[in-house]
């Protein structure tokens, strides 16, 4: 292959990496807030719990190129770009993170939580000081499953000009070429790789007594 047409696969690869990255951060970290937000006001009601798993987990279920496609008609959220790939990526990673914030405080045992409020803890300090923490790994774990899924399912998102690694793999199926696939293919999976390992060890960290 010419140097010149492999430098500029080069560069191509680089910049839709930072952009992939991008996509993914804004949206998992979007959907970490309203997820974990959530899951906290759903431990404390239970109509709510039952209302929001029940439409993460609709939305979990819809395949993800069709979520794309039903928020392209939609006015002012959707049409070609970034934001309608974001938004659809936030609604793709909420459940695992909603549903494992609802567990990890809800698997907070009984005799600690009495000993709290025994001790003049208001609702606030008891989540605070005792629920998150005991909490922290279940939700971690969840965060961990949104990032990795998010990453793959952000390859898509080239499909509606939001940009990203799919633009690669896109165009290198359009053209039958290996290289161009393998070029958006490898980066995505190394990123999926390179999450899922540091999530892993700061899950295991946050369950350390």
């Amino acid at each position: 292959m010419d140097a010149t047409v492999l430098r500029t696969l080069l560069n191509q690869v680089l910049s839709l990496t930072i952009e992939h990255i991008v996509l993914v951060a804004v949206s998992c970290g979007s959907a970490v807030v309203i997820g974990v937000a959530v899951g906290i006001a759903s431990t404390r009601h239970a109509g709510m719990r039952r209302i929001s798993v029940a439409v993460a987990s609709v939305l979990q279920t819809i395949p993800s190129l069709a979520l794309f496609g039903f928020l392209l008609p939609i006015p002012l959220i959707g049409g070609i770009g970034r934001h309608t790939a974001i938004l659809c990526l936030i609604l793709y990673s909420l459940l695992p993170i909603l549903r494992n914030t609802i567990v990890g405080i809800a698997g907070v045992e009984r005799p600690v939580r009495e000993a709290a409020i025994a001790m003049g803890m208001t609702d606030r300090q008891l989540l605070r000081m005792v629920e998150l923490p005991l909490a922290a790994p279940t939700i971690l774990a969840g965060i961990r499953i949104a990032l990795v899924t998010n990453i793959g399912t952000a390859v898509i998102a080239a499909i509606i000009g939001a940009g990203g690694l799919g633009v690669l793999i896109f165009r290198g199926v359009a053209s039958v070429n290996t290289l161009e696939i393998m070029a958006g293919a490898i980066p995505a999976a190394v990123l999926a790789l390179i999450a899922d390992a540091g999530m892993s060890l700061l899950e295991r960290r946050m369950a350390r007594p």
